[in-house]
């Protein structure tokens, strides 16, 4: 029985190896994928604008977050600007 287990041991312990491995580098793409995620559009892809369009302005938009800086929208956002991804904010 001894020998068994000591045949066995050392692929165990290359798989065990191997295994960690794997969760590594997937940890890695995940990080990555997620740090994309987390990117902004450019003001000038979006349109966007430091003045308001008719009653719609960044400061009654769901992406807007006070006091400057939108979810979506790279750079400093007026809260009286505006752009192509307005999203009205329930109740405004």
């Amino acid at each position: 029985m001894d020998k068994d287990v000591r045949e066995t041991a050392p692929c165990s312990r290359r798989l065990l190896l191997r295994n960690a491995a794997v969760a590594a580098a997937g940890l890695v793409a995940f990080s990555a994928s997620a740090n994309r995620a987390e990117a902004k559009a450019a003001q000038n892809l979006v349109g966007y604008q430091d003045q308001p369009h008719g009653a719609q302005q960044c400061d009654n938009c769901l992406q807007f977050q006070a006091p400057s800086a939108c979810k979506v929208v790279d750079g400093t956002i007026s809260p009286t600007g505006w752009c192509k991804v307005y999203v009205k904010k329930p109740g405004s």
